[in-house]
């Protein structure tokens, strides 16, 4: 009797211990770490999401576009992308192409780019009709801005954030113009969504007519906002091209031209009380992971947001293309992004 009440009593002991550190760890996602009052490194900001790949086609030769699907896809406006986990854990950007009224569905387009760093050979190889792919919620720094007359300028799979912008624009019966270059007229996708908008596209395939005449874009009146996507050096002429160059909203998913030479700065890692030191030529993610080699991340490009980490004090100078001006008040990237001054700290 006095056995069984002994190993009753080391059983319930055992499950409050269990339930207690449940509650501590959700109280704190780095435990045994000290709890903050609100943290939030070490865990995605946007919820996962879970949807199938119901259509797999290829509009365009090397160029793959999905069609996912799932009850839980929330609504987007034109200029949106979200983030896609691959089979192997990278996290890459692409815009939605699709239509936004639309519900439960998403289509995306993915062009393979043979010397890049993985992403795009791992979809074309991996993501097959039938299987469930993992993704973020949508977020948007391409908005559509009222106007009522635009310039869109595409290059390659550039297109993809351009095409519902023209049917947003088009049910609001504003003018707008679309030059669309890429490499050969075979390498274009959705050249047929594009037919019917008639000679409001002008389709400029490289080999057959060289560099695109951007006067349209130096032509563009007062106010008339001009939308890019496509390579660097596209973006960069569309820039000097403008009469305006405030009016130019640019999307890209690879890094602009380098920054200048950074300077050595110092992290504290507050919650783990220690104190790092980043060199002129790292990342403070290089160097945050010498301490803590759990520390999540992805795309190292400023993009994807898996290393994104709240910033307790100090200025930072942000060098992504992905957060939110509310989102840099209080947090960074650690993977670009540095120190305005000598020392920032970090919920870490």
């Amino acid at each position: 009797m006095r056995r069984a009440l002994a190993v009753s009593a080391v059983a319930g002991a055992a499950w409050v211990t269990r339930r207690a550190l449940r509650r501590r760890i959700g109280r704190s996602p780095l435990w045994p770490l000290p709890a903050l009052e609100h943290p939030v490194s070490g865990h995605s900001p946007r919820r996962a999401l879970r949807a199938l790949i119901v259509s797999r086609t290829e509009p365009a030769q090397g160029v793959l576009q999905l069609t996912l699907e799932s009850p839980d896809l929330p609504a987007w406006t034109p200029g949106a992308h979200v983030d896609v986990t691959l089979p192997s854990g990278l996290v890459r950007q692409y815009s939605l192409c699709g239509d936004p009224a639309d519900a439960g569905r998403y289509t995306i387009a993915i062009r393979l780019v043979e010397d890049g760093r993985g992403g795009s050979r791992e979809a074309h190889a991996q993501l097959v009709e039938g299987a469930e792919l993992e993704l973020r919620p949508p977020r948007n720094r391409f908005e559509l801005v009222p106007a009522a007359s635009y310039v869109f300028v595409a290059g390659g799979i550039g297109i993809t954030p351009i095409l519902p912008m023209l049917r947003a624009a088009t049910a609001a019966g504003a003018d707008w113009t679309l030059l669309y270059g890429g490499r050969t007229l075979d390498s274009m996708p959705f050249l047929d969504d594009l037919a019917p908008y008639g000679d409001r596209v002008s389709v400029l395939p490289e080999d057959e007519t060289g560099l695109p005449d951007l006067a349209p874009v130096a032509a563009a009146g007062p106010g008339t906002p001009v939308y890019c996507c496509g390579p660097e050096p596209l973006m960069a002429a569309v820039t000097v091209a403008a009469a305006d160059p405030a009016a130019v909203r640019l999307e890209r998913f690879a890094p602009a031209a380098e920054p200048g030479p950074g300077r050595a700065f110092t992290v504290e890692l507050r919650r783990s009380g220690r104190v790092v030191e980043v060199a002129a030529d790292e990342s403070a993610l290089t160097a945050v992971r010498r301490e803590l080699p759990d520390t999540p991340y992805s795309c190292e490009q400023g993009f994807c947001g898996t290393c994104q980490h709240r910033v307790l004090a100090g200025g930072v100078d942000h060098r992504d293309e992905l957060l939110t001006d509310q989102e840099r008040e209080d947090s960074m990237l650690l993977c670009v992004s540095r120190a305005e001054g000598d020392r920032l700290v970090l919920d870490l």
